[in-house]
C-alpha cells in the first residue's frame, strides 16, 4: 500500500484542494465533505492557523510559502465573508 509522509502531507492535500477547486469552483470543501472527510478537516485546520500566523503565533504550523501558494488557487480564509457577500 501506499504510504504518507508527515513531510508530503501539506503537499499532498494541496494537491487534493486544487482538484476540488478545478471540480467545484471554490475552495469551500464541507468539513464533512464525504468523498474526502481529510481534506475537510485539513482545510479548516488551515483557516484556523492563518487566524494564528496573522498575529504571529509560533506554534502555527502555516507559513509564507503556504499561505501564498493557497492564495494563489482563490483559497477562501473567512468563508463566513464570503457566504455573507
Amino acid at each position: 500500500g501506499f504510504e504518507w509522509s508527515i513531510l508530503d502531507s501539506w503537499d499532498a492535500r494541496y494537491e487534493e484542494l486544487v482538484s476540488y477547486v478545478k471540480e467545484f469552483g471554490n475552495s469551500r470543501v464541507p468539513q464533512k465533505f464525504a468523498r474526502n472527510p481529510v481534506l475537510g478537516r485539513w482545510v479548516n485546520k488551515q483557516r484556523s492557523d492563518y487566524k494564528k500566523f496573522q498575529p504571529g503565533i509560533a506554534s502555527c504550523s502555516l507559513t509564507g510559502d503556504k499561505i501564498q501558494l493557497l492564495n494563489k488557487i482563490g483559497f477562501e480564509w473567512n468563508i463566513l465573508d464570503s457566504w455573507d457577500a
